[in-house]
């Protein structure tokens, strides 16, 4: 009788203690201890299961394209100069090379772009910067409209052409190699930290391109083309100049603008990029080397030398003749120049596939092949970036 009733008694307790590990169990799962130490969790996110590495792609993640920025095609070209080496450097001879998928901005950064950078470190990091080196290092230095030109009368572009929101659409100017570096991360952090915030991976970092990615993106599909638009003239059948640069022997206006234009004028090329060619000339990350052809690998060749101060510079501007427009042509400035007709765009690596189809920006690819069959007047343009 007395063995009954422990026997009876001992029920109940066995039965809460089971509940009790059932709970205990369900509480450790719902931390997520279960799931990382025994493979459990919600399928698509489940690593180990049944004793075998079953891990798959992790959801949530897709590359989206930034604001104001195209994606660029792989392919493979024939790089180097297309036409006749007029200045004799032998300093860009053809070499076949290949090129990954890759996102680039469709106009120069503009001086209102520009401005929110330099904004944002005088409000956040002039206390450990310092506003003494932010203003000498990275604020576009206005004195070069004077300073590029002997006996040049600079002084309404020196007054206007940064701060004025007549110029806000305009190339920025008067940036370094450095500075322009230095954008790039800051844009990175921006971009990134807005990402991490809401609940998104890290994105690929923005950076500048590479001198044989801006000559593939400067092409536009146009294997051995001389310029971006093709060959072999700077003008269209109307007579109408494709390019901001130096026609004439000095007739600065004749393309419509005596300086430089707004970043989003003349017609893009056929990846929906503006003025590469002319405008403003653009800083590429290559160290400069006269032999870079025996330097670097023909995958994605890039000349990255901390201890090179000077860098490739591509794409002419709205003071050099047309043998500087050419996609072949190359020279460089030193790292620390401040030039009042060198600007500079920004890239991202595409990493979800080597080949690309659609474009960003903000122009449509039937708006964009209808205006570009209308041969319009190179000075027609349309959509422009506002602020990051």
């Amino acid at each position: 009788m007395l063995s009954t009733n422990m026997k009876s008694n001992r029920m109940p307790a066995l039965f809460f203690r089971g509940v009790w590990v059932v709970a205990a169990v369900l509480a450790l799962q719902s931390c997520g201890f279960v799931k990382s130490k025994f493979g459990g969790g919600k399928k698509g996110d489940v690593g180990v299961a049944n004793g075998e590495v079953v891990a798959t792609a992790r959801p949530g993640y897709k590359q989206t394209t930034p604001f104001g920025m195209v994606l660029v095609p792989s392919g493979s070209f024939i790089m180097g100069q297309a036409d006749e080496d007029v200045a004799a450097t032998q300093i860009n001879m053809n070499r076949r090379v290949t090129i990954s998928s890759f996102y680039m901005d469709d106009t120069e950064i503009t001086n209102h772009e520009y401005r929110q950078y330099v904004n944002a470190l005088l409000a956040d990091s002039a206390s450990t910067i310092g506003e003494e080196e932010i203003m000498a290092k990275y604020y576009p230095d206005t004195a070069v409209w004077k300073n590029d030109f002997t006996y040049h009368n600079g002084d309404p572009m020196l007054e206007y052409y940064y701060g004025h929101p007549a110029f806000d659409t305009y190339p920025v100017v008067g940036v370094s190699w450095k500075a322009a570096q230095h954008f790039c991360q800051w844009r990175t952090n921006l971009y990134n930290d807005y990402r991490s915030k809401e609940g998104m991976f890290n994105s690929p970092r923005f950076r500048l391109p590479s001198e044989a990615e801006w000559e593939w993106a400067a092409r536009g599909g146009k294997q051995g083309a001389k310029y971006p638009w093709g060959n072999p003239y700077v003008a269209n059948g109307k007579g109408c100049y494709l390019a901001n640069f130096k026609p004439q022997r000095g007739n600065f206006d004749a393309d419509g603008y005596p300086y430089t234009a707004p970043a989003n004028k003349f017609n893009p090329n056929e990846y929906g990029l503006y003025n590469m060619a002319g405008n403003v000339a653009e800083w590429c990350r290559d160290a400069y080397a006269e032999n870079s052809n025996a330097i670097v690998w023909d995958m994605n060749p890039d000349n990255q030398n901390a201890d090179e101060p000077r860098k490739v510079v591509r794409g002419g501007s709205w003071k050099d003749i047309a043998y500087y427009l050419e996609s072949g042509t190359r020279t460089y400035e030193d790292e620390n120049s401040r030039r009042s007709y060198i600007g500079f765009r920004s890239v991202m690596d595409n990493l979800e596939g080597r080949t690309a189809t659609a474009r960003g920006g903000r122009q449509s690819a039937s708006t964009r092949s209808s205006k570009l069959s209308k041969s319009a007047k190179g000075g027609s343009g349309t959509g422009m970036r506002g602020s990051k």
